[in-house]
């Protein structure tokens, strides 16, 4: 035997090693370490978007934690998946993304080019918040209560138009699943991201849209936008001044979406656990918890197998609304 060969250790079982270590307090020096640099948070939205303000008011605490500059980059496009395809793909060591549902489950099962497995390619860190949609629509739309804009909206069949933050997005899947529970019929009209929903919304280009509950609460206390519903099963703490839908009719429907701080797979399984554990313990401060409860966000913060454990519910449950409505790319 040569006994100047090198021990080797497959990728699988390097992970499960420095898994080991971290549970023994024996984090490699390299973990304590890191980062040597500047930390990207890159997100799929454009400014202004209910992720990229997540991901702004979690760069300074991580920033004071790490000892390093976090900085958030806008990568916008494809629903979010141009940023999930670059951060998996990233290789410096210091690139993070805050990603939404359906970049971290259903990219694949939507459509099968997409050039990431979220599955295989993106490492879970934390789940940072839930929260319900709420279904929003402009404020001189027809019907006096939401109970009679609902029938005013099953008449009007695909005259209607919808807006979404891109195809595959829980905003897009939400509302084809409620064309089917509400017997509604409008037409998918995708955008980059909620600002520009809202505009085109406020401008009469489309007529309704799932928007997160601080985005909905901000127009419809500026009387510019009227909430109808939100997608959980009962009243949510974020908005509990809105009905649910089932409230107004609409049976078996619930639907939440959630943000989630995720990895290139290739991250050591030392560096992302110390993450993880820095990243939930920031989100769970009070500060923190009351500032993403203003931007309309529970608070979760979860280990990587805890954000594991959701992304394949997910994963399951939204692969049955494309399948069941046949969603497609076009």
């Amino acid at each position: 035997m040569n006994i100047g060969k090198r021990l080797q250790l497959s990728p699988r079982w390097a992970h499960h090693a420095a898994c080991a270590l971290l549970a023994l307090g024996m984090a490699p020096a390299w973990a304590a370490d890191w980062p040597t640099q500047t930390v990207r948070l890159v997100v799929g939205f454009p400014a202004g978007s209910s992720p990229d303000l997540s991901a702004r008011a979690l760069t300074e605490p991580l920033a004071k934690a790490l000892g390093q500059n976090v900085v958030v980059e806008n990568k916008v496009g494809a629903g979010g998946n141009i940023a999930a395809d670059f951060v998996a793909k990233s290789t410096d060591g210091h690139t993070l993304g805050l990603m939404i549902n359906g970049n971290m489950t259903i990219a694949r099962i939507l459509n099968p080019k997409v050039p990431y497995d979220p599955l295989k390619h993106l490492a879970p860190i934390s789940l940072i918040g839930k929260a319900p949609l709420v279904l929003t629509v402009p404020a001189n739309a027809p019907g006096q209560t939401a109970a009679e804009w609902l029938t005013q909206a099953q008449k009007a069949g695909n005259t209607l138009s919808y807006a979404s933050p891109g195809v595959g997005t829980v905003a897009h899947l939400g509302m084809e699943l409620l064309k089917s529970k509400a017997g509604i019929a409008p037409v998918h009209v995708p955008y980059p991201g909620n600002p520009q929903i809202i505009t085109a919304m406020l401008g009469g280009q489309v007529q309704l849209a799932l928007l997160p509950p601080a985005m909905a609460a901000a127009q419809v206390k500026g009387g510019k936008l009227r909430a109808i519903g939100t997608t959980s099963t009962g009243r949510s703490p974020v908005a509990p001044e809105v009905p649910s839908l089932a409230e107004i009719g609409v049976k078996n429907y619930q639907l939440e979406i959630w943000n989630a701080v995720a990895a290139p797979v290739s991250m050591p399984a030392a560096v992302a656990s110390k993450l993880s554990a820095l990243v939930s313990d920031i989100v769970r401060s009070p500060d923190m918890r009351a500032r993403l409860f203003q931007q309309g966000w529970q608070v979760v913060g979860s280990s990587p197998e805890g954000l594991r454990n959701r992304i394949d519910a997910d994963t399951q449950a939204l692969g049955e609304i494309i399948r069941h409505q046949k969603i497609e790319l076009n």
